[in-house]
């Protein structure tokens, strides 16, 4: 009786809709900050706020979200941190865009004028990827969203700044970084990715004085041999233990350059013979600083050859390539050229070529800290599962170089240091100063650079519960009691969460790391928009629910493999 009413198939769409407003109306999300309860708490891998939801975030979620609810259900109070995070470099670029439709640049409406159109752009559409991971049915608690240009977030930047400098752990130094020509600014070694391409190994004699013989070097990268300031040989190899020689001609040049003997020199590699490019290359930056060689810059932010290039100057980085191996090959300077697959450096935002490149930055001393952090999971206090992870933790801890934290765009926390032009003081304070405190002039200038992204959320297991204050919410929950990220970020963000965590709190920030797996198409291939593999959350839950979707991938992740789906 009465059967004819019934749908003929289950519609999830309103009954979904239905019980998570419900859910919300009656805050059973809620988490306490004092409560007679255990504690139980997470904190989101905040999704950029450029970000739309993608198959990683689902599964990421969806882990994180069964074992909120399970806890709730054994009676614990639960703490699901919900947040975003401001992406320097995609949100100014999204941005910037934004401004080419008009036929107007970032330059032409100035520093202030542009942070407030991000802001504006922030307010509009920032909030898409909160809104479908509620969608997807996430029960985070939503009344404490954070984002890490929130005033909160923001001063607690600025405090650890502050206090890294002081402690000597922040620096300002000439080193060479990841230089990318197209957003103009320097990135970790971490936002480069690496992509097999086809090349070439050039082979290229460098005369000795006398014009007669001398030493071959083989490079991939012709264009950088302007600025050789030296070619090494290892003192132990058998091939130079008659060279009387001291010195060689740089080739397509009027200059002379010294050979340098040292055994970091692979003998087994190449010829054996090593162009030494300290301004280019950070192995070779190294062996400048040893042997005190002159550091000669020659391609420049935009990637185009400068004065020490000679006649290329003016050339783009891979014009001028083509061009001086033609002139080698004119001059017989060019013994011969191999095809090679060789792995190049690309900018993780917007894929161009990055330039190794000399520059002054802002770094944090991160040995100290990274011990400690290696400690603490060497010591079981924080597990990564599967263990299999912590090796590929590790041996990138134990053989860590400093982090350069300066990016040279507009959006993000403005290092807070000031430079007097008067007397040359470096001022490094929690709260902005009107006058230099040596001289007392007011004509100190803010350093323009600001901090990595990375930095502000390598905050946010305690940043976002209110510290520096020592509020009852990080009584309760610090440490979190597990974090869930994908392998890719482990270096990017968790190891850098286990260094502040220690340094700041004391504590770890979490008793657990649990990575999940991968989610790719049919075929195992990394989902891409460029290849048009992508499936759109979004579109599965419209078709089939929230929870079919759900339960799909928590199927498949349970089995510890990618997750591979068509």
């Amino acid at each position: 009786m009465g059967s004819d009413n019934l749908d003929k198939g289950y519609e999830p769409s309103g009954i979904e809709e239905k019980w998570y407003k419900y859910w919300l109306d009656n805050g059973l999300f809620k988490a306490e900050d004092k409560s007679d309860k255990k504690a139980f708490s997470i904190v989101i891998p905040p999704p950029n706020v450029t970000g739309v939801l993608h198959m990683g975030h689902a599964l990421n979620n969806v882990v994180q979200d069964i074992m909120c609810r399970y806890r709730r259900l054994l009676g614990y109070n639960v703490l699901w941190m919900p947040g975003t995070d401001h992406a320097g470099i995609a949100t100014q670029n999204v941005v910037e865009r934004d401004l080419a439709t008009k036929g107007q640049t970032r330059d032409d409406i100035g520093r202030e004028e542009f942070i407030k159109q991000v802001w504006k752009w922030r307010e509009k559409k920032g909030g898409a990827i909160i809104n479908q991971l509620k969608r997807l049915g996430a029960s985070c608690d939503w009344d404490r969203e954070r984002f890490t240009m929130d005033e909160g977030l923001s001063d607690a930047v600025r405090k650890v700044f502050v206090r890294l400098y002081k402690e000597e752990l922040i620096y300002e130094g000439q080193y060479i970084i990841n230089w990318c020509p197209r957003c103009k600014t320097a990135l970790a070694d971490l936002e480069v990715e690496h992509e097999e391409k086809d090349g070439y190994f050039y082979y290229i004699r460098y005369p000795f004085a006398n014009k007669k013989q001398g030493l071959t070097v083989a490079t991939t990268r012709p264009e950088t041999m302007f600025g050789d300031t030296a070619v090494a040989i290892n003192p132990d190899d058998d091939r130079f233990k008659d060279l009387k020689e001291t010195h060689v001609l740089l080739p397509l040049t009027d200059k002379t350059i010294p050979i340098i003997r040292d055994d970091y020199v692979d003998t087994q590699f190449g010829t054996g013979a090593l162009k030494v490019t300290p301004a280019h290359d950070p192995n070779d930056f190294n062996l400048g600083e040893k042997h005190g060689l002159e550091k000669l810059k020659v391609i420049d932010e935009d990637g185009f050859m400068l004065e020490g290039a000679g006649e290329f100057k003016g050339l783009d980085r891979f014009e001028c390539r083509q061009k001086a191996v033609e002139a080698l090959k004119e001059k017989g300077l060019l013994v011969k050229q191999e095809p090679i697959k060789h792995s190049v450096g690309h900018c993780y935002r917007c894929k161009t070529i990055v330039e190794p490149s000399i520059s002054k930055q802002w770094f944090v001393k991160v040995e100290p800290l990274a011990k400690k952090a290696s400690r603490a999971v060497r010591s079981g206090r924080t597990r990564i599962l599967p263990e299999n992870w912590s090796k590929t933790y590790f041996e990138w801890m134990d053989n860590i170089r400093d982090w350069c934290i300066s990016r040279q765009i507009w959006w993000g926390h403005r290092i807070p240091v000031w430079k007097c032009p008067d007397c040359k003081a470096v001022i490094v304070e929690e709260t902005d100063p009107t006058n230099c405190p040596t001289c007392g002039s007011k004509e100190i200038v803010q350093e323009t650079d600001v901090l990595d992204t990375w930095f502000s959320s390598a905050l946010w297991p305690f940043s976002t519960m209110g510290w520096p204050n020592n509020t009852d919410l990080l009584k309760t929950f610090y440490p979190t009691n597990v974090l869930v990220t994908g392998f890719d970020i482990l270096f990017f963000w968790v190891a850098r969460m286990m260094m502040m965590g220690i340094h700041f709190m004391d504590e770890v920030p979490f008793d657990d790391v649990y990575i999940h797996a991968l989610v790719r198409d049919e075929h195992g291939k990394k989902m891409s928009k460029s290849v048009g593999n992508v499936i759109d959350p979004l579109k599965v839950i419209d078709e089939y629910g929230a929870d079919a979707f759900r339960f799909t991938l928590a199927a498949f992740a349970a089995q510890g493999r990618d997750v591979k789906m068509s």
